[in-house]
Formats: C-alpha cells, sequence, structure tokens
C-alpha cells in the first residue's frame, strides 16, 4: 500500500510544474481525465454534468477457464443495469440492480477539488455507496435473518490526475462496511486501496487498467484482490468500454471485498460496460461541454 502511495505522489509532484497541452491557462480547470464516469468496475473522478441522464449496463461473462462445456464463460453472465444523474455540475447520483447476489445499489459522488493548470496537482472527489443484497438465505432453525444483515457501504476518496492528453491516474482510498460477516474472524469494516489509470491511444482509444489492494487483515474468507485491464472506445453518444477481470460482480462491495478468481488460474472474466447519456435539462453548462463529463 505504501508504495502506490508513493508512486502516485512521485507522478504527481514531477508533472506539477509541467505545461500541461489541454490547459489554456494558469487557472483553467482540467476536463476530461478520463472517458466516463467509471475506470472499469470502479468510479472514476468524472462527473455527469448538471441535468445530464446516463444510462448504464454493466456486462460481465463467466470465467474463461471454463472451457468449452460453458462455451469459455459466455454461457453464464452477471449484468447491471443502473442510471445515474447530474444534480449538479458537482454533485451526481446513481441507482442500479445486479444479478450478481441480486444486488440493488445507489451512491452519490461529490466533487471537492479540481485538477488546474500550474495550480491545484489533483482532482478530489467523495463517493459514497449502500448495497442491498436479496438473495434468497437458507437460515437455521431458531436463528433470525434482519433485513439489515443484507446491507454494507462504501466510503471512498478519487484521487486523479491527468498529467497530459494520454496519461490520467487514480488513487482510491476505500472503506467498506459490512453489517454481516460471514465468519467470526472476519471484520466488519475493511480497507482498500485502489490504483487505475487511463493511456489514450487516440482520440477515441485509450486502454485502461484498475487494481484494488485489500490487506489480509480485512480480506473475507476466499476473497482476492481485484485486477481489471480493458479498453475504452469512444462513439459519440456512446462510450463501450471492454475488459478482462477476476471480478465476478459489479458493485464496488463485490469487486473489492468478494473477488473470488485468481489471474494465474485463469480466473478471468470478459465484460463491457455500455454508457448512453441523455439531455434531461438544458443548461449553459451541458451545452458548452456537448454531453461530456469533466
Amino acid at each position: 500500500m505504501k508504495s502506490l502511495l508513493r508512486i502516485f505522489l512521485m507522478f504527481s509532484i514531477a508533472g506539477a510544474g509541467s505545461n500541461l497541452s489541454y490547459a489554456q491557462n494558469d487557472k483553467e480547470i482540467t476536463i476530461a481525465t478520463f472517458e466516463t464516469t467509471r475506470i472499469a468496475n470502479g468510479q472514476s473522478i468524472e462527473n455527469l454534468q448538471k441535468g445530464i441522464l446516463d444510462f448504464r449496463i454493466n456486462h460481465r461473462f463467466g470465467r474463461i477457464n471454463e472451457g468449452f462445456k460453458e462455451f469459455f464463460g459466455l454461457d453464464n453472465a452477471t449484468t447491471r443495469i443502473g442510471f445515474d444523474y447530474g444534480l449538479t455540475n458537482w454533485l451526481m447520483i446513481g441507482v442500479g440492480h445486479s444479478s450478481f447476489m441480486k444486488e440493488y445499489d445507489g451512491f452519490l459522488k461529490a466533487k471537492l477539488l479540481k485538477q488546474k493548470n500550474n495550480g491545484t496537482p489533483v482532482s478530489i472527489s467523495y463517493a459514497g455507496a449502500v448495497y442491498i443484497q436479496t438473495m434468497d438465505v437458507n437460515v437455521p432453525a431458531g436463528y433470525k435473518y434482519y433485513f439489515t444483515n443484507r446491507i454494507a457501504y462504501l466510503n471512498q476518496l478519487l484521487i486523479a490526475r491527468k498529467f497530459n492528453d494520454r496519461l490520467s491516474l487514480q488513487l482510491m482510498p476505500t472503506h467498506l462496511h459490512y453489517n454481516l460477516v460471514n465468519y467470526p474472524t472476519e471484520k466488519n469494516d475493511a480497507l482498500a486501496i485502489g490504483i487505475g489509470g487511463r493511456i489514450k491511444l487516440s482520440k477515441r482509444i485509450a486502454l485502461t487498467g484498475e487494481y484494488y489492494l485489500v490487506p489480509d487483515d480485512f480480506k473475507r474468507q476466499g476473497s482476492k484482490n481485484s485486477l481489471t485491464l480493458g479498453i475504452d472506445i469512444e462513439t459519440g453518444g456512446h462510450v463501450f468500454q471492454l475488459m478482462l477481470s477476476n471480478a465476478t460482480g459489479v458493485s464496488e462491495r463485490a469487486v473489492i471485498g468478494q473477488t473470488t478468481g485468481a489471474w494465474d488460474k485463469g480466473d478471468i472474466h470478459f465484460g463491457f460496460n455500455i454508457s448512453r447519456v441523455f439531455t434531461v435539462v438544458k443548461s449553459k453548462e451541458t451545452e458548452a461541454a456537448k454531453n461530456k463529463t469533466w
């Protein structure tokens, strides 16, 4: 964890005095650090503009190493359908439903600090979320299973820097709270740190990566650190994200705390995200940004 922090701080300091090509003056706010509001599975620093609705479909197939019998994972899938909305230019909200654990989720993301050329070196946002898993549970006779047992919470800081038109990096210090854990040795509170990035190959294509490190003291039994590698393809109003990941689920609760696959054993899922934005309420900002995130 300390190594990840050192790497990010080193990049931030090294690039703090550079003349960024996408800024026109010393105080201009940096835009388009990432293509969309998600790096891959997790949140990016980007927010929707005020009045913009984002309809999202997140799809993850089964494990590739399941072989021809399961058509290399394509016979099985996890899907999340969600709606995100920009309440203001600094605050967005979202809701969704995932077939993994039959989970419902809701979140908000608030912009706290904006990167500026030759000024503020990073952008910072806060993301908070709640997750409710509604799948059936077999409860032994004589025991009660409360609704609150199904709930988990997320608190996360997103700290990002756009170094130039091609390279962006982001750190994600994360706190997860589970109202119920499976074993007495597991903690209800878990800490993790994620690191993500984007390298643009062309105006509309970018490589992305995302890794979440959970220290052993906070890991749930049998869980692994999540690693996702992907490619973003922007086509105007759509952003297609194709990826390979050892995570079965889509939400932070599932990706950070419930990933059981291992890359070295071939427990890899092919998946994709589709984002389509709509203007619900027109404003000067949305017209100027042409429906892009910032």
